[in-house]
This record gives structure tokens, C-alpha cells and sequence, in this order.
């Protein structure tokens, strides 16, 4: 059975590369070859892939931000022309990096470890967190996500706003919030404001409606929101199980 692959990468002459290689070997079928994440993200969270060659820097969403938003739906080989970069991604469990411009022998040698990795049976998904630790004081202050409204960035901390009116502040900055949160389930709104999904009441023109709250949306992140609402990310496997 062929392994579906695509590409993705914002470079027209390093796509029509690896597009080659893939139709040359043996045991690949391309089913993308592609500048868009989105398109590519789409087609992975619906199943229709087993492997994405995925370019590291991107100008639209970044091969690393793309791995936190597709989890496990299938298997990822990074390509580069900066090595450090690559480091990055094994926090992802990535199969496999490839530095630009890449060799027919590294690349063959890349998709003989993605084969060796689909003939081993697949470990169990871990169970995803449901609270993160901020530091508020002189604590470590234990939060619930289900219980997390939206995070607002003031003057020099952020307050965490909890259901119930609770509000918990601290000196960590938006982008530590950011990266602590599950980006399936929380997205950035405006550069002093990050919402929880689920607890999105309605949205009107430049503002979100959340828990009697009315948030500003700022421009650069409208197009992102809008997409998320519209596109939410597939379940993983545990929440699919329960």
C-alpha cells in the first residue's frame, strides 16, 4: 500500500524537487504538492495523508506552528536550509529532517526510516493535559482549561480570567500563554487577548462575544480566527475514544 504524501513548502523550485523524488520511489503516491498550509492542514486532519515534507520557515504559518496545530494525523519530515531550526521540531517527534537542497541518498534515506516507522505498531496517544501552571506571586497556580475563559494582557502582566469571574494574574508574557495553551483549543485574537474555542458566544464584525464580554478583534488576526471557527482541528485519537 502507497504512503500518501504531500508537500508543503512557499518554494516553487523546492517543491518541483521533491515532487520528482516522491513520484521516482517506489511505495509514495503525491496527493499534494502545495503553498498553502491550510489546504495541506485540511487534508491531514481529515486523514488523507500518511507523510508531509514540511518546509520550517514559512511566511503564513511556520512549519513548526503547523505540527503544533496538526498533532499526531500523520507523519512529518522537515525540510531546511537552517539546521538549527530542525532541532525544534523533534519536540514533535518529527520522522526525519532534510537539509536544503536536498540529496535523491538523504532523501531516500529519510523515507526508509517513515516505512520502517508505519510497519511498527503505534504506541498509544498520551492523554492530553487539561490545566496548565502559571506563575502568579509565589506560586504555581493550577488551571483548569475547561474553566478558562481568555487571557488579557495589561500593563506589565496578564490577567487569566476564569468562569465564575475568577481572575488570576501574572508576570509571564502573551507569548508563554500562548505556547502553553493547545492550540486547538485557545486562539489569539488580538495582540492584548487570547480566547478559549469553546466559549466563543458569537462573533460581529471586529469583536468576539465571550462570557458577557465584548473582545476586540485586531486586523491581523481576524483571518486566523475566522478560519479557526470555521475549520476546527479534528479530535485525537483519545478524545475520539471517550
Amino acid at each position: 500500500m502507497n504512503l500518501r504524501v504531500a508537500i508543503l513548502d512557499d518554494e516553487p523550485l523546492a517543491i518541483e524537487l521533491l515532487a520528482d523524488y516522491v513520484r521516482r520511489t517506489e511505495g509514495l503516491a503525491l496527493v499534494s504538492a502545495s503553498t498553502d498550509p491550510y489546504a495541506v492542514l485540511r487534508l491531514a486532519q481529515a486523514g488523507a495523508l500518511d507523510l508531509v515534507l514540511l518546509d520550517v520557515q514559512m511566511p503564513e504559518l511556520t512549519g513548526l506552528q503547523f505540527l503544533k496545530i496538526a498533532g499526531e494525523s500523520c507523519r512529518f519530515i522537515l525540510t531546511t536550509a537552517y539546521p538549527d531550526y530542525a532541532l525544534d521540531g523533534y519536540e514533535y517527534n518529527i520522522v526525519d529532517y532534510l537539509l536544503k537542497p536536498v540529496s535523491p541518498e538523504r532523501f531516500a534515506r529519510a523515507i526508509a526510516k517513515v516505512k520502517g516507522a508505519a510497519a511498527q505498531p503505534k504506541a498509544p496517544e498520551p492523554a492530553r493535559p487539561d490545566h496548565i501552571f502559571l506563575k502568579s506571586e509565589y506560586k504555581l497556580v493550577r488551571i483548569a482549561l475547561s474553566e478558562l475563559l481568555y487571557v488579557e494582557a495589561l500593563r506589565d502582566y496578564v490577567a487569566v480570567h476564569t468562569a465564575g469571574g475568577g481572575k488570576i494574574l501574572s508576570l509571564e508574557p502573551m507569548r508563554r500563554l500562548e505556547e502553553l495553551l493547545p492550540a486547538d483549543r485557545f486562539v489569539r485574537i488580538h495582540k492584548s487577548y487570547i480566547i478559549a474555542l469553546d466559549k466563543i458566544g458569537h462573533i460581529e464584525r471586529n469583536y468576539v462575544a465571550l462570557a458577557g464580554k465584548e473582545l476586540p478583534i485586531g486586523s491581523t488576526y481576524k483571518e486566523e480566527l475566522l478560519r479557526r471557527v470555521t475549520h476546527p482541528p479534528a479530535p485525537s485519537q483519545g478524545e475520539r475514544e471517550q
